[in-house]
């Protein structure tokens, strides 16, 4: 029987650019006050949810970012303390306690802004913690991004983005089972992944 392998499929035909995926990504992993793992972008104008084209001609699109949990993740290659691992169902992960602080991992990663270093001791808006109680506090010196909200999964909870999407645009689950969702979708939809051609195998599905 084939191993678990966790996926995200992300519609972005039905995603409305409301960023409330990123909001709750870094509420519920008590993110320091900079720091964004989920980002969403706009295919459009220059600026955030800004179209492009003449009026009334107008065309805007937006694509959600993190990292992509590769299968074959350069990240995982380039670090040299063994501080990024890939556990077995396929969730690419950060250990605080083993990272140098060397950035060699983002500067691997040929996906933009996936990664944030903490240089300073971290800081939030609130004077006390928010968000999930299992999440594991961020550390000065270290590399930090999305990890699938390990915590929640392990428990049988979905990620908080796809939790809170009110478009219904994202989901998430083991794509070796046949009769879960994602494979479903996938084996249904068009689909594509980015940057694909860097040979990395992304666990981030767009569907088209």
């Amino acid at each position: 029987m084939a191993e678990k392998r966790y996926v995200m499929v992300v519609d972005i035909k039905r995603c409305i650019g409301c960023h409330t995926c990123a909001i709750a990504c870094k509420s519920g992993n008590n993110l320091p006050n900079e720091v964004w793992w989920n980002r969403v972008l706009t295919f459009g104008g220059k600026d955030m949810d800004t179209p492009h084209g003449k009026f009334p001609n107008l065309q805007k699109q937006y694509l959600t970012l993190a990292c992509q949990h590769c299968e074959n993740p350069a990240c995982v290659k380039a670090c040299p303390a063994e501080a990024t691992y890939k556990r077995e169902d396929g969730v690419v992960m950060q250990d605080y306690d083993k990272c140098l602080g060397c950035r060699l991992c983002i500067m691997a990663c040929p996906y933009d802004s996936v990664r944030t270093y903490n240089e300073d001791n971290p800081e939030y808006y609130m004077d006390f913690p928010i968000g999930d109680a299992m999440v594991e506090p961020q550390q000065k010196g270290t590399v930090s991004k999305c990890n699938f909200c390990v915590d929640r999964i392990d428990n049988g909870l979905l990620p908080n983005c796809v939790d809170v999407c009110p478009a219904k645009a994202r989901f998430f689950g083991d794509v070796e089972d046949p009769e879960s969702e994602v494979y479903k979708l996938l084996k249904s939809n068009k689909h594509t992944q980015l940057l694909a051609d860097k040979r990395t195998k992304p666990s981030v599905y767009f569907l088209i």
